[in-house]
């Protein structure tokens, strides 16, 4: 079977999504039911991780042990692949003692020469530019809470980081739109985003009116891993970029507020949001799981 990757939303059709949402609703009722199921039983997954993480680890190696299988954990700093070894010779070894790889790092240049040498299939953890497995679990929870996304409008408020990356590609594959609200400077790239003329993306200066009507509103923090040295002046540019109230106020009546997580109270979004009745971050975190399950499901045995 030909090995298929998942490192950017784009990798897969709407077809496919449609599946594993499908998929993951049905493997996340058998795991609420406490229904065993293992059909990648004896499968191990390699977790590389060069940034760290609490959700993209917990999710995975969870995953792939309800499933059957089993996660072997790898820290750049305690492998070859921080000694200098050739990322092309570190994915030659590793795909041939696994099943499944995942990796969390920088540049997705890196993850793209790994999967180019990979003899099975890679998936993106997270990189600077693009966080797929996050936008597919924060679609699963919006499908789970109102449905088809399919016409919906999803708010971004704040730096158009590898989320906002993503969002704008799933929008393509999946017939939704975006409104992206940054900061002079911290907008989309064009060099990834096809912004201009593009009837999924508005781009607005203020973030009120990109929430206007919104089905979702969503944001990340204002530093991500990486751009710890920016701080200081994030801090200043992103004041007026805070998600509260009366953004959510002004979005579409049954609006659901999402957060990938990490979150800081008082800078990217205020309490009153965050835990308040529109917030769907807690089921959004446990969906990276189901969600996921569904991933690897598909990558190993295709449609089942």
């Amino acid at each position: 079977m030909t090995v298929r990757h998942f490192l950017q939303f784009k990798d897969f059709s709407r077809a496919e999504f449609e599946y594993l949402f499908a998929r993951a609703r049905v493997i996340k009722d058998k795991f609420k039911t406490y229904e065993t199921h293992h059909p990648l039983f004896d499968r191990t997954l390699v977790m590389v991780f060069e940034k760290a993480s609490t959700r993209t680890r917990l999710s995975f190696e969870a995953g792939i042990q309800q499933l059957g299988g089993s996660a072997i954990y790898l820290n750049t700093r305690d492998s070859q692949l921080g000694r200098g070894e050739p990322i092309e010779d570190s994915a030659e070894i590793i795909s041939r003692m696994s099943d499944l790889v995942m990796i969390r790092t920088f540049e997705q240049e890196i993850i793209e020469r790994f999967a180019a040498h990979s003899r099975v299939p890679v998936i993106n953890g997270l990189t600077n530019e693009y966080h797929p497995c996050q936008v597919l679990a924060d679609i699963f929870t919006f499908i789970e809470r109102r449905g088809v996304i399919e016409g919906k409008t999803v708010a971004w408020v704040g730096d158009a980081n590898n989320m906002c990356n993503t969002w704008l590609q799933a929008a393509e594959s999946l017939d939704f739109s975006v409104h992206v609200s940054s900061p002079p400077g911290y907008g989309p790239n064009p060099e990834l985003n096809a912004i201009t003329d593009n009837p999924h993306v508005r781009l607005f200066d203020d973030p009120m009116e990109a929430c206007r009507g919104a089905h979702l509103v969503s944001t990340d923090v204002w530093t991500s891993m990486g751009f710890e040295a920016e701080n200081e002046a994030r801090m200043k540019a992103f004041a007026d970029w805070r998600v509260d109230g009366e953004m959510m106020k002004i979005a579409a009546p049954d609006a659901v507020f999402m957060h990938c997580l990490p979150a800081h109270r008082g800078e990217e979004v205020t309490p009153e949001v965050i835990d308040g009745p529109q917030s769907v971050v807690w089921d959004e975190a446990e969906n990276r799981m189901h969600a996921q399950k569904a991933l690897m499901e598909y990558l190993l045995l295709g449609r089942v």
